[in-house]
């Protein structure tokens, strides 16, 4: 099982996930290009959708692996339904949390724009505050800011334009009743921008299973580790009544 993380985030994210499946599963979590550790190449065409999917192709040849769990949360969410939609000869399981904002919402593009624009010209710690920790307090604003910080700000920028900013709504997606892999979607309840694409990823896959997970908000996986760890448990099982990921 790949799991990805969203915008900003990095492997670290899915360390719950990967403890709890250990026992049934080979969890394999990265970061991202132009997030922690992972390279952030300068140029803005290293960002485009084509990159982050080639990435995933690159990660199952590094581990010499022909097919398995992929999955992620909003941004890797995003992409592994690309990765699927493009190798679903290589996909044995689905797992799609928090889809992200699409371009047909009318705030979200150019909020992903001026963002871009905002760590170029104030800098990431000034942008951020604005954009995205300035919402939250305590130790959750602190947390959310370092793990920003830890990123290349001219990548993330990169990021917002080439592939956060031109996200398509699920019902705009061509292919989606072609999926055949065991699907799982999983939302937080409280996750209003997330739960209108995720219901339409549940309706329009085939067999996909949604869950709307109560009291949870956009960082499902986190705020509610053991429910999520279990739909993750299913998927693996279905995944697996399916034909062994090799």
């Amino acid at each position: 099982m790949v799991l990805g993380h969203g915008f900003g985030g990095s492997a670290r994210n899915f360390r719950p996930q990967a403890r709890f499946l250990a026992s049934v599963a080979q969890v394999v979590l990265f970061d991202a290009r132009g997030h922690a550790r992972s390279d952030a190449p300068p140029d803005a065409a290293s960002y485009r959708p084509s990159s982050f999917v080639a990435d995933l192709s690159a990660i199952l040849d590094g581990l010499r692996v022909r097919r398995a769990i992929v999955g992620g949360l909003s941004m890797g969410a995003g992409i592994a339904l690309r990765f699927t939609l493009e190798h679903p000869e290589r996909v044995a399981g689905l797992a799609l949390s928090a889809f992200p904002r699409a371009v047909d919402e009318p705030e979200h593009v150019p909020w992903a724009l001026e963002f871009a624009r905002s760590i170029e010209r104030d800098g990431l710690d000034v942008a951020g505050e604005r954009a995205i920790w300035g919402r939250f307090d305590g130790q959750a604003r602190e947390l959310i800011r370092q793990g920003f910080l830890e990123h290349q700000p001219q990548a993330l920028a990169h990021v917002l334009r080439e592939l956060i900013a031109i996200q398509p709504a699920p019902a705009a997606i061509p292919g989606l009743e072609s999926i055949r892999a065991p699907t799982a979607v999983i939302v937080g309840a409280l996750d209003g921008p997330s739960l209108g694409p995720c219901r339409t990823l549940g309706r329009r896959i085939p067999g996909a299973e949604l869950s709307e997970v109560a009291g949870a908000g956009h960082v499902v996986n986190l705020s509610h580790a053991a429910e999520y760890n279990r739909i993750l448990s299913r998927l693996v099982e279905r995944a697996r009544s399916r034909g062994e990921p090799s």
